[in-house]
């Protein structure tokens, strides 16, 4: 009975170190997601903020467009689509690693909903805020840099921390496309039948899965915490 389970731990370990060798797949497309989702979704908060017409309802659409088709169809979209439209004015892609089609597509997917956690933190401050800081001989810049901005990421931070656990997740779409991330590994496994369960597989995923999620939001805990203090006066 001891054998048989000390075989049972063993191939449990090489089973999560087998999917654990992909996890930098899934980390390079979630952290360069991150970055242009937020930068994008900076972009495109401002423009819904500031609420010029035409850039208004461009966004809009985008956001719409975004929030209300599933990442899955985007992904295909991205995949399956840009190469064509790119090809029309004479740019070939399709020599690109898959895993930048999914990096754009996750990129463009979350960006719709960052803009939404900016523009809310935004808006939470107030613009009697602004307004004492124009009073004071503050430039929009000034006001912004000084005064709105540091609020604004402070109340962000919790709806932050979500959206990047959300984003996490949603990588795991890029396997149907090729890309071998821990889940396109799971496929792997499973489609080359290397004696694993695969019940037991899919736990050892979710495990993973599961740490990832905990650790971001750990993160982002400590972090609301720090900047809080370190803005406490401001705060006041």
């Amino acid at each position: 009975m001891t054998a048989m389970s000390e075989g049972g731990i063993e191939t449990t370990l090489k089973l999560f170190l087998r999917i654990a060798e992909r996890l930098p797949v899934t980390l390079t497309m979630l952290l360069a997601s991150l970055v242009f989702g937020l930068l994008l979704g900076a972009l495109i908060a401002f423009v819904r903020i500031q609420k010029r017409r035409i850039p208004y309802a461009i966004a809009t659409f985008y956001l719409s467009f975004m929030r209300c088709t599933p990442t899955i169809v985007q992904l295909f979209l991205v995949y399956y689509g840009l190469p064509q439209l790119l090809k029309l004015i004479g740019i070939d892609v399709n020599g690109w690693d898959k895993l930048i089609f999914a990096i754009i597509t996750f990129s463009l997917h979350s960006a719709a909903f960052f803009s939404e956690v900016i523009r809310s933190a935004y808006l939470a401050v107030g613009s009697g805020q602004q307004e004492a800081a124009y009073s004071v001989g503050m430039s929009f810049g000034q006001s912004l840099w000084r005064i709105i901005l540091p609020q604004a990421f402070g109340i962000a931070i919790p709806s932050m921390g979500n959206q990047v656990i959300i984003l996490l997740k949603e990588t795991s779409l890029a396997f149907s496309i090729g890309i071998t991330d821990i889940m396109g590994q799971v496929q792997i496994i499973i489609g080359n039948n290397y004696g694993a369960n695969i019940f037991q597989v899919y736990i050892l995923v979710s495990l993973i899965y599961w740490m990832l999620s905990l650790i971001i939001e750990k993160g982002f805990g400590r972090l609301e915490k720090v900047y809080k203090r370190g803005h406490a006066g401001l705060a006041r």
